[in-house]
């Protein structure tokens, strides 16, 4: 094993102003998988996060219930907390930042960017609400895009073409809070001046970001950077700017020094130093005493990287504190291919959905999408069902359930024998694939964890079915206890790679092996001629009602949600086909003995490229299972034009197909593709796959 790393990993700050939904837990869940797996390994990872509790929308709520502004946010961090604990997140400080920490850092930190100049100040125009006696922070006025036209977009950017302005450039400006109409007003502002940095933050971003990150942004390096606002105007919920009376910090400039005080408040628990886990953030300019650089990530959304990875590291860079050393950045949730939908059921609160299913299936369905990039993530309700019932289940679990219960209520008496020359062999193949497993975790590919387990509990089920122990157990008891000593240890090591992902699974599980937590190196062990305890259900099935009820609890009235029911272009463009519009007459009918002919199968796309000299082809090479592998050319360049998107996933193709020779080789296959290339669709992939070559339903 490599040396003990020291880590800090930190999750963006959730608002204090709502709840947490199943969108924010595709960051704090895959963060936590993370961790999980470094502490596994043996490293100090320290896993900090907290409330962001500042700004005009918690003020203004708080006066709304009647309440002050820190009775909220402390009801919001229970609420919050109580969420994550649920759902198994385990932070190791869960913080808050309104707290004296913060309070210091954000003062220690804009006295050093003031000191170097860094700071200007400029007389700006605002919207000002005259009714809520108030200047209007950008998400509190909605208007009309001033670059397309688009209406009902907030103050700061536009949902629409993705253009961003000033809150003043907004067409028809309306004040979120009271339906009136804003004037604008003059008010003098802090700025943090970036142009200077411009070198450190082009040199910066590369190396600290993905490619597809550093290159968005660098795309800004194209004319001087704009300075960044960092003052708001009273009344504001936040820490007062020092030598400058009315203005306040705002939210975002102490929202990411909130990690450095949630790990000063860990440190003060601990009695360790902060020099020691984030060099500079104490200002002594000391070493670590122990020696060993420590490493910080950020897991942030797609949607905040400006804060994070150029004014973030512009403010530690001027303050000499360390900048992290990865910003992982992930894409946003839809659900049933659609954007999160109140009217639809479908945008569904952390809390709401506990009340109807357990957080270990959500927590498994998510380590099957994530696959560290920023692609958006889809959770299919339906898929949703299938992947834990018929993998984690149905596959996994099951293992534990056969082998256990029947090594417990026969002869056998509850005691593990000895592996056979077979079952060693099996044991070993599990074993073999503990470093590819780590590298997927380390990687962040997280939906190559259960791909991989899946495949391992494949081979597993049919070596038990065909052993057929209940059947060998009325004839050779020790050949029954030796295939589920076999099954048992095969299990153990999957719960072993599973435990990142599900970790009171993995506790249970281990418990009834009658061992301690595991870590990852355990999986080197071989259990035999040992008792194991009664089997308690470790993962039960999920009912398609239960995600109903979730669904209809979910549900808010239009009325209420702020949605409006509108026909689609789609579907208005459906309902004219019939009446006009060119028609591509039908090809000959096939009957369907014929359709049967098709023998279509799961891939998992090992390789995709570009082919040269070609404007429409992609050459994929796929692992098909017990059919080997096989080389597929498919036209559909136009709709991924970075085809490195599709390795790892597993895709439907068919596999009877005559090999068809072409210029650039011979295409072993047909990849299925729905859609028009370039414009929608994409390759098909199963809805419960199981495994490379499985034949498809």
């Amino acid at each position: 094993m490599a040396d003990r790393r020291k880590i800090v990993v930190t999750s963006a700050l959730p608002y204090a102003n709502g709840d947490i939904h199943l969108g924010h837990l595709v960051e704090y869940i895959q963060t936590d998988f993370w961790v999980r797996f470094q502490k596994m390994r043996g490293n100090d990872c320290v896993y900090v996060c907290a409330d962001d509790t500042h700004g005009t929308p918690v003020m203004i709520r708080a006066r709304g219930e009647g309440i002050t502004p820190e009775e909220l946010i402390a009801r919001s961090h229970d609420a919050h907390l109580r969420d994550f604990t649920d759902f198994e997140v385990a932070f190791d400080n869960y913080y808050t930042t309104n707290s004296p920490e913060n309070k210091a850092l954000s003062e220690r930190i804009f006295a050093a960017m003031e000191k170097s100049g860094a700071i200007t100040a400029r007389t700006a125009p605002q919207l000002y609400c005259e009714k809520c006696r108030m200047f209007l922070p950008d998400r509190f006025v909605k208007g009309t895009c001033p670059k397309c036209g688009a209406e009902g977009q907030y103050g700061d950017s536009c949902d629409h073409c993705g253009g961003t302005y000033a809150a003043e450039e907004l067409g028809g400006p309306v004040c979120t809070t009271c339906g009136g109409t804003p004037v604008v007003r003059d008010s003098e502002h802090l700025y943090f001046e970036l142009e200077p940095f411009r070198d450190f933050l082009r040199e910066w971003l590369p190396e600290h970001t993905t490619s597809d990150v550093s290159n968005k942004l660098l795309e800004w390096f194209g004319e001087p950077l704009r300075g960044w606002c960092i003052s708001r105007d009273a009344p504001y919920f936040g820490f007062e700017i020092p030598g400058h009376p009315g203005k306040f910090f705002y939210v975002w400039v102490d929202a990411p020094i909130g990690y450095i005080a949630s790990l000063e408040n860990w440190c003060s628990k601990t009695g360790q130093r902060l020099a020691d886990w984030w060099p500079g953030a104490d200002g002594s300019g000391e070493a670590t005493a122990d020696g060993v650089k420590p490493e910080l990530y950020h897991f942030i959304g797609k949607d905040i990287i400006r804060f994070h990875c150029l004014f973030w590291p512009g403010m530690l860079h001027v303050a000499g504190i360390r900048t992290p050393d990865k910003v992982f950045v992930h894409g946003f949730l839809t659900v049933n291919g659609e954007k999160m939908s109140k009217s639809k059921g479908t945008f569904v609160n952390a809390r709401t959905y506990l009340d109807h299913l357990p957080g270990w299936a959500l927590r498994y369905y998510y380590a099957c999408k994530l696959g560290g990039t920023t692609d958006d993530m889809d959770l299919n309700l339906v898929d949703f069902v299938h992947r834990v019932n018929s993998d984690l289940v149905g596959k996994i679990t099951n293992l534990a359930s056969r082998g256990a219960q029947m090594l417990n209520k026969t002869a056998l008496g509850g005691r593990l024998g000895a592996l056979d020359e077979e079952g060693r062999a099996l044991v070993e193949l599990a074993r073999s694939r503990a470093d590819a497993i780590a590298r997927h975790y380390e990687d962040r590919r997280f939906s190559q964890v259960p791909v991989e387990v899946a495949k391992i509990a494949d081979a597993a089920n049919e070596y038990f079915d065909r052993r057929q122990p209940w059947l060998t157990i009325k004839t050779d008891v020790e050949a029954t206890r030796t295939t589920l000593t076999t099954i048992l240890n095969v299990f153990r090591i999957l719960a072993i790679y599973l435990k990142p992902v599900l970790p009171a699974y993995a506790d249970k599980a281990a418990e009834l092996f009658g061992e301690d937590p595991w870590c990852w190196e355990d999986v080197a062990t071989t259990r035999e001629g040992e008792s194991i305890g009664q089997y308690e259900y470790l993962a039960t099935r999920i009912k398609p009602e239960q995600v109903e009820a979730m669904v209809d609890a979910a549900k808010v009235k239009p009325a209420e949600s702020g949605e409006v029911a509108h026909e689609s272009r789609a579907s208005k463009n459906k309902a004219s086909n019939g009446a006009k519009g060119e028609v591509a007459p039908l090809k000959s009918e096939i009957a369907f003995p014929d359709f049967e002919k098709l023998d279509m199968r799961t891939g998992l796309v090992l390789s995709c490229e570009l082919v040269p000299k070609s404007s429409k082809l992609l050459k994929f090479e796929l692992d098909c299972g017990a059919l080997g592998r096989r080389t597929i050319f498919s036209g559909i360049r136009d709709a991924y034009p970075d085809p490195s998107v599709l390795v790892g996933k597993e895709v439907l193709f068919i596999a009877n197909l005559a090999p068809r020779k072409m210029s650039v080789g011979v295409s072993e296959g047909m990849i299925l593709y729905a859609g028009e290339p370039g414009k929608s669709g994409g390759v098909l992939s199963p809805t419960s796959p199981a495994g490379a070559g499985t034949p498809a339903t």
